[in-house]
């Protein structure tokens, strides 16, 4: 609210300065009072459309593939060189702390987005913010549509890792939990309620553990009054007022049905694509399998590994030494020919590999192993969770359940294979119903993204 950004030759240079609260008009009046004139109280349309699309958390994490029991993570850099994203400079904390919230957080119970200012893309391109982000894309960060899907994304998540941007003060609004990286004090009007915020927000430790923080600020947060009170004060009202100082602006009759913002849409379906090796920790206990999946093998982590890859990654050589090898597609894609195909032609080239699995469906997958063949995995009542999980739940019991010391050997062909599995993951436990071609339900052709 500084002169040279409001004022033209001593005049305000626009005909309405839309405020979404008195506090600001306030503050207008003690740093710009030839301004004042053309400040229009309006409330704040953006929150207004959030506020209304509160019903729809749910359909907004399955559409970035958040599963029962995850924690979606939205980590937020407004445009600025002390922000999160930075200026890629040698403090920027973004390019250390990607691998690492992909390596510490369990890749099951959390789920990692980035909303990154419209003028991020726009100052460096797309296709660079891609390149200097794909290892942690491959890690499963989804990068959202930067003016069309981050409310959606801040309605759905758990928490947010961010900076002194208006994201975060939205999602403090909203009641979400915060964790400031960057706090950028110096940059901010120390009246302004965005600073009292900054100030009071829990900080992030980059160098300190990840999951413990996490886990304290989610346990721990009680929500600001003050973000909620002046995000707004003319909460649903923003249409209504908006439409009245246009119509005025241009002499014409207001009309009188009533002010209507446009809802919120509903994203595209887009799960996270882990193309990275993942190191998978595995506990059998009978037919129970416990599974722990991260990018990386954080040091003092329990359980025996296995590696799972999926035949997309950007390093071939994974391939060689991975023990159960993935890919997801529709079940009917000719560049591949059948599920039970394509997994032939993977353990016929890669002699180390296991199992592989196909993923055909949000809730199911068909693996071929050595031993057993052919066999199909499906989500049982109640189950949720990747199936590739299912697929690594399977190798694990063949190698640590199914072939154990005592019985000899692995398991042989013809063997009975639980028709059940209890998967236990991201905090919950998901029966798997596994069956061989010809006994029980065929895998449901269905696209994956």
């Amino acid at each position: 609210m500084s002169r040279e950004w409001l004022l033209a030759g001593g005049r305000p240079f626009v005909d309405g300065l839309v405020l979404s609260h008195p506090e600001q008009l306030a503050r207008l009046r003690r740093a710009c009072p030839e301004a004042e004139k053309a400040a229009v109280l309006a409330g704040d349309p953006c929150f207004d459309r959030m506020v209304a699309a509160q019903p729809y958390r749910e359909r907004f994490r399955r559409a970035l593939g958040v599963r029962r029991g995850q924690r979606l993570v939205v980590l937020n850099s407004t445009w600025n060189p002390e922000g999160l994203f930075g200026n890629g400079g040698d403090h920027d904390l973004l390019p250390g702390l990607l691998p690492r919230l992909a390596a510490e957080l369990p890749a099951d119970d959390y789920r990692l987005a980035a909303v990154l200012h419209p003028n991020i893309w726009y100052g460096h391109g797309p296709g660079q913010i891609r390149v200097w982000l794909d290892r942690a894309r491959r890690a499963g960060l989804t990068l959202i549509d930067p003016v069309h899907a981050w409310r959606q994304a801040l309605l759905a998540a758990d928490a947010v890792v961010g900076d002194f941007g208006a994201v975060s003060y939205y999602a403090a609004a909203l009641g979400t939990p915060v964790l400031l990286a960057a706090a950028g004090e110096e940059k901010l009007d120390p009246e302004a309620p965005l600073a009292a915020f900054v100030r009071r927000a829990p900080r992030l430790d980059p160098y300190g553990p990840l999951p413990g923080q996490l886990a304290e600020l989610l346990a721990r947060h009680r929500p600001f009054t003050g973000p909620a009170e002046f995000t707004t004060s003319a909460p649903g009202a923003s249409a209504e007022l908006l439409r009245r100082h246009f119509y005025a602006l241009m002499d014409l009759a207001e009309p009188t049905a009533p002010a209507r913002l446009e809802p919120l849409p509903l994203p595209p379906y887009e799960p996270p694509r882990r193309t990275g090796p993942l190191d998978v920790r595995a506990c059998v206990r009978g037919a129970e399998v416990t599974i722990e999946r991260s990018v990386g093998h954080p040091y003092g982590a329990d359980g025996e590994t296995h590696r799972a890859v999926h035949e997309d990654t950007v390093h071939p050589a994974d391939l060689a030494t991975a023990d159960v090898i993935l890919r997801d597609g529709p079940p009917d894609d000719p560049r591949f020919g059948s599920p039970e195909e394509w997994a032939a032609e993977v353990l016929d080239r890669y002699p180390h590999c296991s199992v592989a699995a196909y993923v055909s469906g949000p809730d199911r997958c068909t693996v071929r192993t050595r031993d057993l063949g052919v066999l199909w995995l499906s989500a049982g009542p109640g189950a949720d969770a990747d199936p590739a999980v299912y697929a690594s739940a399977l190798h694990a019991w063949l190698v640590w359940g199914g072939a154990t010391p005592s019985r000899g050997g692995p398991v042989a062909r013809g063997e009975v294979v639980p028709e059940v599995l209890r998967v236990r993951v991201a905090g919950g436990v998901h029966p798997v119903e596994v069956a061989r071609p010809g006994h029980g339900a065929a895998p449901v052709p269905q696209a994956v993204s």
